[in-house]
């Protein structure tokens, strides 16, 4: 015989009351703020609302209007076409034989270069310092670098147009040039191929006969260039203390050199300038 299920307490009633009247309370605010937002965002008399709906439906139009032309079908048939292609043809090289060599030849390359690139670190880490401050040590020339980048590329533009309507006008030729130089170098494929291989195996008899001497050539410059490391070093600080004699010697001469550049601008701007006043002689005597 079924127990007969005991009423809630009035404990029980109050705080399911509460609960219930709190997720109200909740909904409600929630509801009230969506409708705040869609409220301020819609609003006529902002002018925002209006100009949103405008800007919506202008380019919902638009969208439909481009997506509908016989170009952009065209377009879209053609993208999916090739991308079935691509799935068709791509999808078999993941499980083909030739990827496993290919697998094992990047894990052997990332096996050798990360010690290699771990110890080459710190130095291009300086060397990228370095580059940062000449590039901004440089910063000045930037804008007529760029200026002239420009000025060539606007040079260039009439060329590369030019250059485009004799190909395009020229396709046909452009083919028979294709389909001879094709016909003529694919009987040549086999025979470079052997070529090739007989050509890699007499180069890799080579590199191991000459591997050795070139080892211990390698050993007795090493040795050399150890054993004449003093006569190295007093060569460089003789070239370095000759390079500071010689810098105030080329600074006076550069001062000189632009005094006297400076009183022949002046000079030669005062015999030609038009607004010179009469009878006025303008000198500079390089000090």
């Amino acid at each position: 015989m079924a127990t007969i299920p005991t009423f809630p307490s009035r404990d029980d009633v109050l705080r399911m009351a509460r609960s219930t009247t709190d997720i109200t309370g909740q909904l409600l605010d929630t509801a009230g703020n969506i409708t705040r937002i869609a409220i301020n965002t819609l609003d006529p008399r902002d002018g925002s609302g209006a100009e949103v709906l405008r800007v919506l439906r202008r380019t919902t139009a638009e969208l439909a209007e481009a997506s509908a032309s016989p170009q952009a079908q065209e377009a879209f048939y053609r993208m999916v076409d090739t991308l079935t292609r691509l799935g068709t043809s791509g999808a078999p090289l993941a499980v083909h034989p030739v990827s496993e060599p290919a697998q094992a030849l990047l894990t052997a390359l990332g096996d050798s270069l990360l010690p290699v690139l771990d110890a080459v670190e710190p130095a291009v880490e300086e060397c990228a310092a370095a580059l940062g401050e000449l590039v901004e040590a440089m910063s000045p020339l930037l804008p007529a670098t760029a200026g002239a980048a420009a000025g060539a590329l606007l040079a260039l533009t009439p060329l590369l147009q030019a250059a485009t309507e004799v190909l395009r006008d020229s396709a046909p030729e452009l083919r028979r040039i294709a389909d001879a130089l094709t016909a003529a170098l694919a009987p040549l494929m086999p025979l470079q191929v052997t070529l090739a291989e007989r050509a890699a195996a007499a180069g890799a008899g080579v590199a191991r006969a000459s591997l050795p001497p070139l080892a211990d050539l390698t050993e007795a410059a090493a040795a050399t260039a150890k054993a004449a490391r003093p006569l190295l070093v007093a060569g460089e600080e003789i070239l370095v203390s000759g390079l500071e004699q010689l810098q105030p010697v080329a600074l006076a001469a550069a001062s000189r050199a632009g005094r006297v550049a400076r009183a022949a601008a002046v000079r030669v701007s005062a015999a030609v300038s038009p607004a010179a006043e009469p009878g006025v002689v303008v000198a500079v005597t390089p000090g």
